[in-house]
């Protein structure tokens, strides 16, 4: 157990040293490449912040394990609204967004429910695996097209880390692409492996170590982020955050692992966990539009997430 837990923090840490890493390198060649801010940050940007959990659903199928890439995908949704949002709403009020209004949360909900579909059969194939990517496609170009004539300023914070990039020689830019990348397959290796051989040790199912263990390490990266944007005064930027990520972990994560290795599933997940999921995803859109005056997440909302997810999690302790 030991080494498993040694062997997990490892993973952890690396993961996201190389994901920053990876997603520097590779937008910097973007830059380098003559790509547009606008475009890197509404597609390398977008997808480079999702990294993590798309590098260890693809090395979770890879090694025969799709149930832990599709815990660590429903559980991570569940992770960022009730213990992200939670905690960062507790710190200060979180306003919604006009974009996140009036873009981002109904493309969440077309994702969740794109998500129901896929696992109403209680089967993750192939085919639901390219449908979800081709709704991933759909959305990319949608944003892309809603954001042509914009300011690249109005999009989103991550393009004003994309001038910073400009000090990249193109060998730097390579090398931090090729070294991120490396060490990012590598360090979701571990953590599949981790995850594995403590599921084993425990006595429980890799959904359980993906829906918990693995999804807590995956969403901490979003967590200092939003927490740490919260703290600086950027208030406005956290939910919109949280629900990009949310919809890549349906339509990129949790779509990758089945096209490698399809899946049958338990009806627990279902019923369960993705009722979970869908149950904190409708709460979050009835704050946004429904109980408040002004689409807000007070502190005491911020609560109410925040002891929904820890709810969840000792019910997840006192069945396995």
């Amino acid at each position: 157990m030991l080494i498993a837990s040694l062997a997990l923090i490892v993973g952890f840490v690396t993961l996201v040293w190389s994901a920053d890493r990876f997603l520097n390198g590779a937008a910097a060649s973007a830059r380098l490449l003559g790509m547009s801010p606008l475009m890197i940050g509404l597609t390398i940007v977008s997808l480079g912040t999702s990294a993590p959990e798309i590098m260890v659903s693809v090395s979770a199928a890879l090694n025969g394990t799709t149930l832990l890439a599709v815990g660590n995908a429903i559980g991570s949704n569940i992770a960022n609204i009730g213990l992200v949002l939670g905690i960062a709403a507790l710190i200060a009020p979180l306003p919604f967004a006009r974009s996140v209004l009036s873009s981002e949360l109904p493309w969440l909900m077309i994702a969740t429910l794109a998500a129901f579909l896929v696992l109403f059969n209680l089967h993750l194939g192939r085919l639901e695996g390219i449908f979800l990517l081709l709704l991933l496609g759909v959305l990319m170009w949608r944003l892309v097209h809603e954001h042509r004539n914009k300011d690249a300023e109005e999009l989103t914070p991550d393009i004003e880390e994309i001038a910073e990039l400009e000090t990249l020689s193109h060998s730097q830019a390579i090398i931090w692409l090729l070294t991120g990348l490396l060490v990012l397959l590598l360090s979701a290796q571990l953590l599949v492996w981790a995850a594995t051989e403590m599921a084993t040790l425990l006595g429980v199912s890799e959904l359980i170590i993906g829906l918990t263990v693995i999804a807590v390490g995956t969403s901490l990266p979003e967590l200092a982020a939003t927490v740490g944007s919260v703290i600086k005064g950027h208030t406005d930027i956290a939910i919109g955050n949280v629900v990009g990520s949310n919809i890549l972990n349906v339509l990129a994560v949790m779509a990758l692992a089945p096209i490698i290795a399809p899946v049958t599933l338990d009806v627990a997940i279902l019923w369960r966990d993705f009722g979970m999921m869908l149950a904190v995803t409708l709460l979050l859109l009835l704050f946004a539009y429904g109980l408040n005056r002004r689409p807000v997440i007070t502190r005491f909302e911020g609560m109410v997430l925040l002891m929904a997810w820890i709810g969840y999690n000792t019910m997840l302790y006192l069945q396995a």
